[in-house]
This record gives structure tokens, sequence and C-alpha cells, in this order.
């Protein structure tokens, strides 16, 4: 049986120990990326195809006889014509749960930028504007102490109670939002509240159609005007030109985010501006430890050896 991975530069495999896909089939091809034109070729062989965000839509999937299987490298499947893969009874396979201590800290980190301010004293060493201060320290811009203050959990699956953890561990009060299925839950707090009372607001909630752009601009003129809105799970949770407002209004006090809509993004892009006030931005990264990627490949894997013991 031939396999076939299409985008491996997603995953560093050079750093990964692959041992253990390499013995699941009795061939295997790896390619660093995979452009549309170069798919149909790639996968028209093959009895696996491995894609991270590779698209293979209903036509590429019919052009390709021997396949049985399609493991995608991520949690999410929207870049696999479901309906096509199982009307040939081609399974599709993905991996969950393998972020959850990378981008926990990720997001503790981006958490602790806004607090401290430290990304930007940071900077000004660099350019010598310590060496140029008139005392010993510089007190250019405002540091908060999270303790005492209310942490606003949007999604709480596994990211979002390592997240809440992480916040407690800082003294911080933790608020959970009511489920967007409508299921009451003891503890909760309903959404309007939580906007209303959080001074860090961090989203770990899935993209659906409930909750696509659900930072839009009432919400953000909800925020407290010093909150900071933390987003590391989908770009399009938010309404990027209301976000964009909102920081060069100073109607809230920061935002730092490690998705955008368009990944990579254009250079127009409205949030790669360099005029606006205490944004920060990652590029997609807040998963990428070395662990995360091994623990996703490592799903994979059981993937494969699951369907092939059925």
């Amino acid at each position: 049986m031939r396999g076939v991975f299409l985008d491996t530069l997603t995953m560093k495999l050079d750093e990964l120990d692959i041992s253990a896909l390499q013995s699941t089939l009795d061939q295997w091809e790896f390619f660093e990326t995979t452009t549309p034109e170069q798919t149909e070729q790639r996968i028209a062989d093959a009895d696996v195809v491995i894609t991270n965000k590779v698209v293979l839509d209903r036509a590429l999937i019919e052009m390709a006889p021997n396949l049985k299987l399609i493991c995608v490298c991520a949690t999410g499947t929207n870049n696999v014509d479901l309906d096509t893969a199982a009307a040939r009874n081609i399974p599709v396979k993905n991996v969950t749960g393998y972020t959850g201590t990378s981008l926990a800290q990720h997001t503790l980190a981006l958490i602790l930028a806004l607090a401290t301010r430290w990304h930007q004293y940071h900077s000004d060493v660099g350019s010598g504007r310590w060496a140029e201060s008139p005392v010993f320290c510089r007190l250019d811009y405002p540091v908060i102490e999270l303790d005492g203050k209310v942490l606003g959990i949007i999604g709480y699956g596994d990211l979002g109670q390592k997240v809440a953890r992480l916040g407690e561990a800082l003294g911080m009060k933790v608020l959970i939002a009511e489920s967007f299925t409508g299921e009451k839950r003891q503890g909760r707090t309903p959404l309007a509240e939580l906007i209303k009372q959080a001074d860090v607001i961090s989203l770990h909630c899935p993209l659906t159609k409930e909750t696509d752009q659900l930072v839009n601009q009432q919400f953000l003129s909800a925020m407290k005007e010093t909150a900071f809105l933390i987003n590391t799970a989908r770009g399009g949770l938010v309404d990027e030109a209301a976000l964009v407002a909102a920081l060069k209004n100073y109607d809230i006090g920061g935002a730092a985010l490690d998705v955008v809509s368009v990944e990579p993004p254009p250079a127009d892009h409205p949030l790669l501006a360099n005029d606006i006030p205490n944004l920060i931005i990652t590029p997609h990264n807040a998963w990428i430890s070395r662990e995360s990627r091994q623990r996703l490949l490592d799903g994979v894997v059981e993937n494969i050896l699951s369907w092939r013991k059925s």
C-alpha cells in the first residue's frame, strides 16, 4: 500500500520521530508543499493521503481510484469534501487534543505580554531608548497586575480548561461563557454578562455559524475600555474591521491574536497596518511546540493503524 503526505512543511518532520508512520504502509512519499496543480498527480495512485491544509475537493477525490483513507493532520476537516469521501466510502480521520499544553502556554504568554507590555519595552531597549533614559527605568507603557482581574473564557473544552487553570494560578477570577448550544450548565455565565465583567476575554470556541464574527462591533463596545481580547482559536471569530476600529479608538485596552481570517495574510490586510495601538499578532504558531507536533503525528499513526485493523 502506498501513502502520500502532501504538506510536511506544516509539521517540520525532520524534528520528529516518523518511524511509526513509516511502518504503517509499504511505501511513503513525502512532499514539503503541494500546489493545487500538483495534487491530482501526487494522489493518483495513493491508498492513503495525509494532508494538513492541501484541499481535496470532489474532483480530486473522484480522480484518485485507489484512495481508501484520508488523514487530516489537524483538527479541522474543512479542506476535504466530506460528502464525496463518504459517497466513496473513504473515511476521513482528523486528530484532536494534541495542542493543549502548547496552545495554553502561548495564550498565557499573550495575556502576559499585554499586561506587562514587555514586547514594547524590549523594543525600546533594542532601539537605545533605555540608554537615553534620565532615570534607571522606563515607565512609558502602563503595566497591570493580573491578580484579582477577571478572565472570561469563551469555549470550555480542553483548551479553555487549561487556560482557565493558568489564569487561576495567577490569581484571576475565571468566568466561563454559557454554551452556544443553549445547554444550561451550573457555574456558567451568560455571554453578555461575561463580556461586561471580563478584564481579559480568551476565545477557545470552534468557528461555526453561531460563532462566525462573534466578536463584532456590538461585542467590542460592551467590553471594558481596559479589557484585552485574546484569540488563539479561529480568525473568523472576529470581525477584523471592527477590531481595528476599536483599537484605534481605544474602545478596548488591547488585543493579541494568533489567527486571522486569511493565513498567511496579504500585505494589505487591515490588521497589519502599523498604526494600530496595543495589538500583538503571532503567525498561527500557538500549537507548534515539538511535543505538540509529535502528538499530532502520533494521532495520525493511530488513525491509520485503526483503519487497517477495521
